[in-house]
């Protein structure tokens, strides 16, 4: 049965997901958002969609990371005792001052111990599962060719062993290279190595010039290599997760399409990239948002973005290829959130761009012309900014105004008075001032209630939600005020389930959610932080850590009952939220060497 213990790897072109067992489950092909060649997780059958390494009579199996990397280690045992070791990885590399990133995938299978006797086998799909392409031998490699597309598995084993799944017994180390129907002309064998080599220099010298916080370091650094995974390079975008369609819960129907960039993570990516250090990625995820800013009449921002703004249709379809994951579909490309209002965006941008006008290290600061930019958005937060929207968590049958969304829009407005103020334009920041006072008013007036203690989701509403824990968390409210302790407290009387938080407790359009929604965990961590409940946060952080997947990694939820993840993986925002809770949790380096 299907679950997400799977590993990623992947070069910020493409990305894919291995199971412990070392198959290949998951691979949109030829980046990101492309048709997922290896597709088994969505199959719900057990042979195809997929690429692995059968091992006769296959008892353990073990599964780690290269150190500091994304090149994955899997060993398989038989019931003998003889093992393998597969070592997959996908080539990233400094070559000539720049970043190689090809779109390959390639795999090393060698012995360790005994005689193994394995099957290899090489079984994509092309059309989201639809088409079952066949393969045309050459000399040393197999290609799968269809109308749209063509891949190529390159080997120095005998191919016919790889057409004709002849099993066989490994008695040296067999290399394959994934790629375009290309030639490969230098020996296998060579170029797998040094490109493993070279891959391995360039993650280790990642992640030497990260800050971490002094506890949690693996988990921190995992979770930063694994958002640096899931952005495309060539143009700055960064995916919500890199799969589509694995339900919120079993059965539930909430299965949606990830493989895109949604704005309102944008300030909360940008937050984590910026405690880790991790520049150059945030500057090209900044310029991404602002190039989708700038493309926008009006400076109207639809809430998602394909990773090439404008190629990509989002128009949401069912694709009936695929079964969807353990046969609970649909499975959906697109997400129809494209046609949706979602007002928190605005802020988020906003939010995020802000870092470019006060953060020296950045080579490219920014300045008046860029401000000109952002105030489009600002004002369209000050008209649409008391209008009903879908809020953050899209609902699909109702339109309110809900409280975070206004509340986003107030910190947009905020945030440019801020800048116009560094940029020495007073007239114009005194301007947002007096919008982010009309907004900050009207949540108060509206957004509070009495009899909760608490604000509450929405104008008039008479219920919670996890994202009320963010008004400490963006400005709007400190985290001493009674208004926000109430606001707290009612939060966890209503969401928190065990030691995990629902992102809302109420009916929506497809019933009551019965998983919780991780990051909402992490922000409710946070909040307890900025309370002065620290060691309850840790408490639940570090339960929240053991949740995790055997490598370190998480989706969208979990089961507060079984711990088992649900929903898409891994989840950017989840990920995200893991960066920053460690790192407000965390002693301080100085704290663990001179005052314990």
């Amino acid at each position: 049965m299907q679950d997400l213990n799977l590993a990623v790897i992947g070069n910020c072109t493409l990305g894919a997901l291995i199971d412990r067992r070392g198959r290949y489950v998951w691979c949109c092909y030829p980046r990101l958002d492309g048709d997922p060649i290896f597709c088994n997780l969505l199959r719900d059958a057990a042979g195809d969609g997929l690429f692995d390494v059968e091992l006769e009579r296959l008892a353990s199996s073990h599964q780690y990371y290269l150190g500091n990397s994304a090149i994955l280690i899997t060993e398989l045992s038989d019931e003998a005792g003889a093992t393998l070791r597969i070592t997959d990885f996908a080539p990233r590399f400094k070559h000539y001052e720049r970043i190689a990133r090809p779109a390959v995938l390639m795999r090393q299978i060698e012995p360790v111990a005994g005689t193994c006797l394995v099957r290899i086998r090489t079984r994509p799909r092309f059309g989201y599962g639809s088409i079952e392409p066949s393969p045309v031998l050459g000399s040393n490699h197999l290609s799968f060719v269809s109308t749209d597309l063509a891949v190529r598995f390159t080997t120095d084993a005998p191919v016919a062993y790889l057409a004709h799944e002849v099993q066989f017994a490994l008695q040296a180390p067999v290399h394959i290279i994934l790629g375009p129907d290309e030639t490969t002309a230098e020996t296998i064998a060579v170029l797998v190595r040094e490109y493993r080599d070279r891959t391995e220099a360039y993650w280790h010298e990642w992640c030497r010039f990260l800050s971490i916080p002094f506890e949690w370091q693996e988990a921190v650094l995992r979770a930063a290599m694994t958002l640096k995974l899931c952005s495309f390079e060539e143009t700055g975008a960064i995916v919500s997760a890199l799969t589509t369609s694995i339900p919120e819960a079993p059965h539930s129907g909430r299965n949606w399409d990830y493989r895109y960039c949604w704005l309102r993570d944008a300030y909360f990516v940008v937050h984590a990239l910026n405690q880790l250090g991790a520049t150059q990625t945030m500057e090209h995820y900044l310029r991404f948002i602002t190039d989708v800013s700038a493309l926008e009449p009006g400076g109207r921002l639809k809430p998602l973005y394909s990773i090439v703004p404008g190629q990509t249709p989002l128009e949401e379809q069912v694709m009936d290829g695929l079964k969807g994951y353990r046969g609970m579909g649909p499975v959906r490309i697109g997400n129809a959130a494209i046609h949706q209002a979602q007002h928190d965006c605005y802020g988020s941008v906003i939010m995020a761009a802000a870092q470019m006008f006060f953060d020296r290290r950045l080579p490219r600061p920014g300045g008046v012309e860029l401000f000109r930019l952002l105030e489009r958005l600002g004002t369209q937060a000050t008209i649409v900014g008391l209008k009903p929207d879908a809020s953050l968590w899209e609902y699909r049958g109702r339109l309110r105004v809900h409280t975070f969304s206004v509340a986003m829009c107030w910190a947009a407005c905020s945030r440019l008075a801020r800048i116009a103020k560094r940029l020495g334009l007073e007239e114009r920041s005194a301007y947002w001032w007096r919008e982010a006072d009309r907004l900050r008013r009207a949540i108060h007036e509206n957004a509070w209630s009495d009899s909760h203690n608490s604000f509450v989701d929405c104008f008039g509403g008479k219920d919670v939600e996890a994202s009320l824990l963010l008004l400490h968390e963006i400005g709007f409210i400190s985290a001493s005020d009674p208004r926000f302790l109430g606001t707290v407290t009612a939060i966890e009387q209503h969401l928190r389930r065990g030691n995990h938080l629902y992102r809302y407790a109420s009916e929506d359009d497809f019933g009551i959610p019965r998983t919780s929604f991780t990051v909402c965990t992490l922000w409710y961590i946070d909040a307890l932080a900025a309370v002065g409940r620290r060691e309850e946060g840790r408490e639940i952080f570090e339960h929240l850590l053991s949740c995790r997947n055997h490598l370190g990694l998480l989706s969208e939820d979990i089961d507060p009952d079984t711990g088992e993840l649900w929903g898409n993986f891994p989840q950017t925002y989840s990920m995200v939220g893991l960066i920053v809770s460690a790192m407000r949790l965390s002693k301080s380096w100085d704290e663990a060497f001179w005052r314990s």
